[in-house]
This record gives C-alpha cells, structure tokens and sequence, in this order.
C-alpha cells in the first residue's frame, strides 16, 4: 500500500543541516510510521548527497527514497521530488530546518480540523553564538511568524514548514514554475496560483521548525540582496499574470515604501542604532517592488556550484 503522506526535503551540499533535518524527521511522534515516507532531492551536478541519505536511511522508521535532480534550480529539485513523491499530502522541510518531536503531528491535525489545501506553520531562526552585530535583526529575518492561533488565513508563505493536498496542485507531478529556477519565489507563484483557483490555506501556530542558516546567509550583504528580491515578488507576479494594474500599484507601493523608511535608515546609520538593520531592510524592499525586472533581477538558485539552495 503507497503512502499517505509524503515528506519532501530538497537539498543542495548541506550535509550538516540534512543530517540534523532527517534525523529530526525520524523523531517524530505521533503519527503512523506507516503511512509516512520520505524523499530526498539533491541538486548538486553529482549525487554528492547520496551517500549520507544512503547512510541514515538505515535508521529511518518509514521508507526512505533518494532523488537526483542535477538540473539546476529551486523549482527543478521540489519537481523532481514530487514526480516520484506517493502521498496525498506533502509535508516540506527544508534542509536547514530542524523539526520538533510534535511537528507533523500538529500540521496533520490542523489541517484535518481546518480542512485546508495548504497549511503553513512559524518558523524561528537562530544564529550561533559567533553572530553579535544585527543578530536580532538576522534571526527575524530567517524567521516566519503569524496568527498566535491555529486558523484558516487568507494569505500563504513559503514551502519550508507547510503541508499541502497534492489534488490541490495545478499540475500534481510538476507544479513549480521553471521560470523562477533562478530567482525563487516559485512557492509564491505556486500558492498564488492555487489561491485564484479558489484554495483554502491554513495556519498551524504550534508546529513551528528551527531554521538554522549557513554561515554565508548570516551577513546584511546576503539578506538585504534577499530583501530586494521578496520586494520585487508581487510585482514579478502581476507582470507573469499580464495584472497590468495591480503591477503599478505595487511599483507606487514600493516608492512610497521606500521614501518613507529612506530618513528613517538613514537616522538609524548615521546614529549607529543597534536596530538599524531593520529600516533599510524595508526601504529596500520598497525598492524591489519598483525595480523587478532586469537588470535588476535577482538570481538566488540554479548557479554554479557553490551556490545553495
């Protein structure tokens, strides 16, 4: 008998955060070992995460499937992952993301009581002890929060923590748009796709994960290049779905944005302000949302070797 759910963690030459990944995935309680499997999908040009996976599926307590996607691209790897994926329903984590015990125990039943097609849960960033300057800042920004109870909501987020009803998808083997390989936001894209069909979305706020970012993410030079790019994503959607009015109003949304919280990072700067992170991190996300398209597009994912996911 397949699997009902089907647990998807897509990595790229992260051997530390995979392995603290699934081991957590092979903690949890609560639910059916059964009806669980799991699939990893690595996007590295060689199958360099093949033998850790191999490794720990020794220890796993439910079938564990290794997929090779060497294409590059974020959308490439969560597509390769979901064309031999068994299950209904689709649990992501990403391999920076450690699980609590509860975790998939809470999305199920939330998402059972809610009787939503896409659940998402918080998500608490933490940066080791090294990291002093901006810390507060930098863990908020690898963070995810929401409503403090468990609720259908009308907005959705990113992959990482969410379940989803794979008969809820546009296109249930292949649903991540190829054109945002590079750039990301294909989970935007995918969700605003689903939500225009009518899709209900839901809120776990008990099944939240840690997310630990690699050394590299932890600098304003990574995040506010980030920032620009989650700015520029309405506007990118607007443009893909011809929503020639929606996309000015977010162009003028991102002036405005920008020329409000412009003084007041400046004033931050010039004072050396311990939060002075924060209010360039909006004034530039005001930018993105005016200066989507190229030159000023933003590549994340697909690169050479030595980018991650």
């Amino acid at each position: 008998m397949s699997p009902a759910i089907s647990i998807i963690v897509p990595t790229q030459r992260r051997p530390a955060g995979l392995e603290t990944a699934l081991r957590s995935l092979f903690g949890q309680v609560g639910v059916d070992f059964a009806d669980l499997e799991l699939v990893v999908s690595d996007n590295d040009l060689t199958a360099s995460a093949e033998p850790l996976v191999m490794r720990l599926s020794a220890q796993a307590p439910f079938p564990v499937r290794y997929v090779h996607e060497p294409r590059p691209g974020v959308a490439n790897v969560r597509n390769a992952a979901l064309a031999v994926a068994c299950g209904e329903i689709i649990a992501f984590l990403d391999d920076d993301e450690e699980a609590p015990p509860d975790w998939l125990s809470l999305m199920l039943a939330a998402r059972a009581t809610l009787q939503v097609d896409a659940l998402f849960g918080p998500v608490r960033g933490r940066a080791p002890a090294s990291i002093v300057r901006h810390r507060d800042y930098l863990e908020a920004f690898f963070s995810r929060t929401g409503p403090e109870t468990t609720r259908v909501v009308e907005d959705y987020h990113g992959c990482g923590n969410s379940l989803i009803l794979r008969s809820s998808l546009p296109d249930p083997v292949s649903p991540f748009a190829a054109e945002r390989n590079a750039s990301g936001g294909e989970d935007d894209l995918l969700f605003g796709q689903m939500q225009a069909a009518g899709a209900r979305f839901g809120w776990c706020a008990e099944a939240f994960v840690w997310e630990d970012p690699t050394p590299d993410r932890l600098t304003l030079r990574y995040t506010l290049r980030r920032a620009f790019a989650y700015g520029q994503g309405p506007s990118e959607h607007c443009a893909a779905s011809s929503q020639t009015g929606r996309l000015a109003l977010w162009m003028g949304v991102g002036l405005v944005q920008a020329a409000l919280w412009a003084p007041v990072a400046a004033f931050k700067w010039l004072t050396l302000g311990p939060d002075r992170a924060m209010p360039l991190d909006q004034m530039i996300r005001g930018l993105g949302k005016t200066f989507w398209f190229p030159p000023f597009s933003q590549t994340f994912y697909g690169r050479s070797p030595g980018s991650g996911i």
